[in-house]
């Protein structure tokens, strides 16, 4: 399987993990008996890297330390992100700070290229280094809405071909925003110089214009994630990683992991009996039920772990080391959402969902916070721990009373905790679980992989279809507004951002579309992505029929060897399903 070892099964590459993560034995049987039965499920560069031989990091992704508007400093940001990639991490950068196109170069006598055009050598590098333990290097390029450049910077993808090893992003001020509401004209500007005055709605419909046709750029809302930042005080967010969860200061990185919300998902037997007659006849069915109390018992462990990770990993750069250590940041989230609130009875994006998802992101906020605070009594609190000012952020605020209390009393151990990531291969490799909290894309589909032999394409089959025997709603089924409702839900409960693509569907309008955009940013987003089937892009899974597998029996699911330490999971290399 893709994050193993040469030669380790499943079991023994948990098993490797939790050793190497362990505090004491009584947290080793803990954390082991937590990744056995999958019930959370550490980023795909934890699993690869930790206890392993092979020199890689067990962080995800990074982003790059500021770039400065000079050659020397554009080639050494370059160099910093190849071995970034060697060692198998993807990077994002912020390229705001890049002259525009044309201007003037004093000490050459010449004229800048632009920041798009110095993106391609970021680019050619991602295409020819392949990150350690075969996987291929993955990028995020933002540019502010303010910068000269910008539209020349949306529609640098509108085509298949070029900057292919990016994402694309703009940086969205709340300054824009408000020009966008109430129709103002905005400032492009660089340096305090302004260059060009557009009308700011035309803007933004360039910037939806190429997402309707292309998918990218997506948006950031940096001020949003600026006021909601808990370092506000000493760190100025610019950029993400490259899917987006995960804002982060130059040199920031994501450690991150997520808990398989389908392993907390209970069936329970319900016995009733009727008279008919004068005959007493019994009969057996069964609901699923939601085990709060086994989540809130796994959360200790797992965040004791993460916490670790910070200091028994290796890094590209000492500077990641450095940033990394000093403010301890994770991203814990979930995964399998659509799965276990379907199991559930609730329909993705119902009023009932979104009660449920609540309550169940409450659960985790409030645990991972608590036991953050208790692993500062115990190891300290993160060196830049300044508790008043670390209070006033906007995230800090949302926290109970005596979470709050106990910061102010006790500190707390990390900078960040929480963030909801696309778990796209974590989950497939987890029996195919539900992504994040995105809804199931098909019941059945076609995968397609891109290998260092070219495309290769798997047909899998959902958890939630296959073991719970739900068939809802599927991606491309449901309202986009229920993509956004479940976005703005999640983001509410974490201290980073939330990775999620908003499906768009052929029956959306124009109109709708850009509300979809607005919606988001007044619902407290970080971000927003969205995706139609019908437009310029294809993606990366392609539906396969529903009525191909219905005939298919479906498979039980092996409750007795899942107890005993057993997992099943989707190999991505090879499509094949395998239980241990």
């Amino acid at each position: 399987m893709k994050y193993r070892s040469k030669g380790e099964s499943f079991k023994e590459a948990m098993i490797r993990v939790a050793d190497a993560l362990k505090d004491n034995e009584e947290h080793y049987l803990q954390l082991k008996e937590i990744l056995l039965n999958q019930r959370f499920l550490p980023a795909g560069r934890v699993q690869a890297a930790i206890g392993a031989p092979r020199e890689v990091t067990a962080y995800n992704c990074f982003v790059s330390g500021t770039l400065e508007d000079s050659m020397d400093s554009i080639m050494e940001k370059a160099a910093e992100a190849a071995q970034t990639m060697r060692l198998g991490g993807g990077i994002g950068y912020d390229f705001s700070s890049l002259r525009p196109r044309g201007d003037h170069i004093a000490s050459l006598d010449s004229r800048s290229s632009g920041p798009i055009s110095f993106m391609g050598i970021f680019d050619a590098i991602c295409k020819t280094i392949a990150s350690a333990g075969h996987r291929r290097g993955a990028q995020m390029g933002v540019l502010r809405v303010d910068h000269p450049d910008i539209e020349e910077f949306i529609k640098a993808k509108n085509n298949s071909t070029t900057l292919t090893q990016f994402n694309v992003s703009v940086g969205i001020t709340d300054e824009f925003m408000d020009a966008v509401i109430n129709d103002k004209m905005f400032d492009l500007k660089f340096e305090g110089r302004r260059y060009k005055t557009v009308r700011a709605r035309y803007l933004w419909d360039e910037i939806l214009r190429s997402t309707w046709d292309w998918a990218e750029p997506g948006v950031l809302f940096i001020d949003t994630i600026n006021k909601k930042n808990n370092l506000w005080y000493c760190e100025t967010i610019a950029a993400t990683n490259p899917c987006g969860e995960q804002p982060l200061p130059p040199y920031g990185a994501c450690l991150l992991g997520s808990f398989n919300l389908v392993k907390y998902t209970k069936e329970k037997f319900i016995t009733s009996s009727t008279l008919v007659d004068g005959k007493v006849l019994g009969s057996t069915e069964s609901t699923y039920l939601f085990d709060y109390e086994a989540l809130r018992h796994d959360i200790a462990p797992v965040v004791r772990a993460m916490d670790n990770v910070i200091d028994r990993t290796v890094y590209p750069l000492e500077e990641q080391r450095l940033e990394a250590q000093s403010k301890r940041r994770m991203g814990l989230g979930v995964t399998g959402v659509a799965n276990a609130g379907e199991a559930l009875g609730y329909e993705y994006g119902s009023p009932e969902f979104l009660e449920w998802l609540e309550e169940v992101m409450t659960v985790i906020r409030d645990t991972c916070y608590q036991s953050s605070i208790s692993l500062a009594l115990e190891k300290g609190p993160f060196p830049l721990f300044m508790a008043d000012k670390y209070l006033e952020s906007n995230f800090a605020k949302s926290l109970p009373e005596t979470i709050r209390r106990d910061i102010h009393n006790y500190g707390i151990r990390n900078s960040h905790l929480l963030s909801v990531a696309p778990t796209g291969t974590i989950s497939l490799s987890a029996d195919n679980v539900s992504s994040g909290i995105e809804p199931v894309f098909s019941h059945s589909y076609e995968r397609t992989i891109q290998t260092f032999e070219g495309p290769k394409v798997e047909k899998v089959e959902d958890y939630g279809y296959r073991v719970f025997g739900v068939a809802g709603k599927t991606a491309n089924e449901l309202s986009v507004f229920d993509h956004v409702k479940v976005l703005n839900t999640a983001s509410r409960f974490v201290d980073s951002a939330c990775s999620k693509t908003c499906n768009v569907g052929d029956d959306v309008t124009w109109d709708q579309f850009k509300d979809v955009y607005m919606q988001a940013y007044l619902g407290g987003a970080s971000g927003c992505t969205t995706f139609r089937a019908s437009g310029k892009r294809y993606g990366i899974l392609n539906a396969a029929a529903v009525e191909d597998i219905a005939e298919e029996p479906k498979e039980e699911e092996d409750t007795e060897f899942i107890e005993e330490g057993g997992a099943c999971y989707f190999d991505p290399a090879t499509g094949l399903r395998t239980c241990e």
